[in-house]
């Protein structure tokens, strides 16, 4: 964790200057982040990561300032391509910060996987009689992974559905794994794989799908924030972040892009530190749909008897610190590096407060002035180049972008075109 994530003047620091400061202030070796310099993935590391691999893209990789989680400064480190996430989730935390910042809790790390079952018969009978070799089934899968067992993972248990459809119902087994500090994918479909023939002989059917489910409701972070009004803005902007969450809690329409606005934050730390964007993306979107099937905010925010507002969010965290990109690809094991986190669930807990800042930050803003003065305020950078100006020219293009609030590409241009006109 970081000595003080309130870094004053960071963004003020050229690039090297705050790798320095970023790994002084974890405690890390001076060059401990210079693999970031260049990404540290070359085509022969990527040779080996997928198949047919003909090169590798770079994404920029921040780091998010300001943030305390359960009472302990951590400095977070975020990739993404997208202008003003780095920032906002930076400034969010920082409002966060004047009430002592996010409060995180998580579940055990369980995975599951299933095991479907077909052509039975009778599949409420088979179903019990599944249930009923339920410790036999768990010892043949724990056989498959003695390690995690040894580790203190391994089977939480053994549930069994059945899921009519069309023309017939199938038989459907749910193994429980603790999967300890790994994102478990391999661990239970490994599991998955070897059971299946037992369970599909004793539903008296054929086994089919034998893989893990992405929706990861047993693998749970949580994080809370109380926001001061007057930090916010006032009590009216209080109460306006208040109506925008609900506007999003009772429209689909309006919930997709606050949720969307949540994993801006969660996905540029699963990226950053190795982990699987895609599985991150299923599982929290399949957790926005509420008990009658209506898709919903992730997130809630509430008035206090104080009129502060306090912000929560709840998030599957299928993720790991060992196995996959997080053992061999370089900047990830930089990134979870700095954030000093030691288990598994605290990296979800971290990703969930991201998340939240990441929230707090957009709604606040909708609340406000709107989503667009401070995201292309950063994108003019983005527009200033595509323009074609040189280094030492974009602050200039920059300023005046932002001072005409106009962003078009015709109009940084002729910016361009009048700067070099007056030399």
């Amino acid at each position: 964790m970081a000595g003080n994530s309130r870094l004053s003047g960071f963004r003020n620091l050229d690039v090297v200057e705050r790798r320095r400061t970023a790994a002084r202030e974890c405690g890390l070796e001076p060059d401990a982040l210079d693999v970031l310099e260049t990404g540290g993935l070359d085509s022969e590391i990527a040779d080996r990561m997928i198949e047919n691999a003909v090169g590798v893209i770079g994404v920029p990789v921040g780091v998010a300032t300001n943030f305390t989680v359960n009472g302990r400064d951590v400095l977070v480190p975020m990739a993404t391509e997208e202008p003003s996430v780095v920032a906002a989730a930076s400034n969010a935390a920082r409002i966060a910060r004047v009430r002592g910042g996010f409060t995180t809790t998580s579940t055990a790390p369980v995975m599951q996987a299933q095991v479907q079952i077909v052509d039975v018969t009778d599949p409420e009978a088979a179903r019990l009689r599944v249930l009923e070799a339920r410790e036999e089934i768990i010892e043949l899968a724990e056989r498959q992974d003695p390690t995690l067992v040894r580790l203190g993972g391994g089977v939480v248990d053994l549930t069994v559905r059945t899921v009519p459809t069309g023309d017939q119902t199938y038989v459907v087994a749910h193994l429980a794994v603790d999967v300890r500090d790994a994102m478990g994918a391999n661990a239970v479909n490994t599991m998955a794989e070897a059971v299946a023939p037992r369970i599909a002989e004793l539903a008296q059917g054929r086994p089919l799908l034998r893989i893990l489910t992405n929706r990861a409701d047993r693998r749970i972070s949580r994080a809370r924030a109380v926001l001061d009004a007057e930090a916010l803005g006032g009590p009216e902007v209080a109460r306006d972040i208040v109506h925008g969450y609900r506007l999003a809690a009772a429209d689909p329409y309006r919930a997709a892009t606050h949720n969307k606005g949540i994993m801006n934050g969660v996905s540029a730390v699963v990226l950053a530190t190795g982990n699987d964007t895609r599985a991150m993306e299923a599982g929290a979107h399949a957790h926005a749909v509420d008990a009658s099937g209506r898709y919903t905010s992730l997130s809630t925010f509430e008035l206090d008897s104080a009129g502060d507002v306090v912000a929560t969010l709840e998030l599957p965290t299928p993720v790991g610190l060992v196995g996959g990109a997080t053992r061999t690809h370089p900047v990830a094991r930089a990134a979870l590096a700095l954030t000093g986190v030691t288990t598994a669930r605290e990296l979800g807990e971290l990703m969930v407060a991201v998340g939240l800042a990441q929230n707090i930050a957009a709604v606040r803003a909708l609340a406000t002035e709107g989503i667009q003065r401070g995201h292309m305020s950063l994108h003019a950078r983005n527009i200033a180049v595509a323009a074609g100006a040189e280094p030492e020219e974009i602050p200039q293009v920059v300023a005046a972008l932002v001072a005409d609030r106009s962003f078009g590409a015709d109009h940084a241009e002729a910016v361009l075109a009048r700067l070099r006109d007056r030399r």
